[in-house]
């Protein structure tokens, strides 16, 4: 539904975007993730028609129409990532005017305001609105069309508790329905929870993109069993435990044992028989926020 194609954006001699090569299909739901400045808001308003690109091209669609087509644009919704509203208006009033804009039916606006959690709150002006309840606003305005394409730019900055339950609602009924969702966002949590697959930029290029199973698998190596000695360690033993484990070490009286979870029974029963005592033992999973630092230094070659 979404095809990037060597989409290179460069704004004088700042390059945003450098020779993106992405595709988002249909009913996925894919996480843009990257550091400050890597490019993701300029990549996602290139979906959205907003940005033209220097070199290469970026296609909605199955008959892949350029992004920027008027057609390609009426079958998508975008949430920017700060929003604005005339404060005289109310949330009803708002997503009235977006809903004639569009085209779509009245029914609709009392959809999109329970989506946004704002069902007591509609027929109130927006300038006594939170700032997390503006970004439920903007997010029932991008709700109100029947788009089967959804972009947000860090939909999650500013919701509340009720936005953060509305905004993950709104992208499992997108998912459940078919329709595909594009989001950028720096609460890892939330790209964990959510998305499909991940795609990470650094410096305007594309660092990696993985599935929830590559993701699972690279977090299970990441993992840490942490034993603490009540005595001493055997002769060989570590050793023994190198050939399970090739990166355990001993740090005074703990070994410490990185690697996936489904080597540790065997570890264990390996102690057990050779007589080591042990008086703690705490197990410590991979953490998407440790993977992702560890892909952005790789992507910069920093050590």
């Amino acid at each position: 539904m979404i095809h990037y194609e060597a989409f290179t954006k460069h704004y004088g001699r700042l390059a945003a975007v450098e020779a993106l090569d992405l595709h988002v299909e249909a009913g996925e739901v894919v996480a843009l993730l990257g550091p400050n400045g890597s490019g993701k808001t300029t990549a996602l308003k290139a979906a959205a028609g907003l940005v033209r690109p220097t070199a290469g091209r970026v296609l909605l669609g199955p008959d892949r129409q350029p992004a920027d087509d008027p057609e390609a644009r009426r079958r998508l919704s975008f949430l920017p990532q700060k929003v604005s509203f005339p404060d005289s208006l109310s949330g009803r009033e708002v997503l009235e005017f977006y809903r004639r804009l569009r085209g779509v039916p009245e029914a609709r606006i009392a959809q999109a305001l329970h989506f946004g959690s704002l069902n007591g709150a509609g027929s109130r002006a927006v300038g006594t609105y939170s700032g997390g309840m503006l970004q439920r606003l903007g997010l029932a305005v991008a709700m109100l069309p029947d788009a089967p394409i959804l972009l947000l730019d860090e939909p999650t900055a500013a919701l509340d508790p009720d936005g953060l339950s509305a905004f993950y609602g709104v992208v499992e009924r997108h998912r459940g329905e078919g329709r595909t969702v594009f989001f950028t966002s720096h609460q890892l949590g939330d790209t964990e929870r959510l998305a499909d697959r991940f795609a990470v930029l650094v410096e305007g290029r594309l660092a990696a993109v993985l599935t929830q199973a590559e993701l699972s698998d690279r977090l299970a190596e990441r993992g840490l069993l942490r034993l603490r000695l009540a005595g001493g360690l055997p002769d060989g033993v570590l050793s023994e435990v190198q050939r399970i484990a090739p990166r355990a070490h001993r740090v005074d009286d703990q070994l410490l044992i990185p690697g996936a979870a489904r080597q540790r029974p065997a570890l264990l029963e390996l102690l057990i028989h050779r007589g080591v005592e042990l008086s703690g033992l705490v197990t410590e999973e991979g953490r998407l926020d440790a993977l992702y630092r560890e892909m952005v230094r790789a992507e910069r070659g920093e050590a």
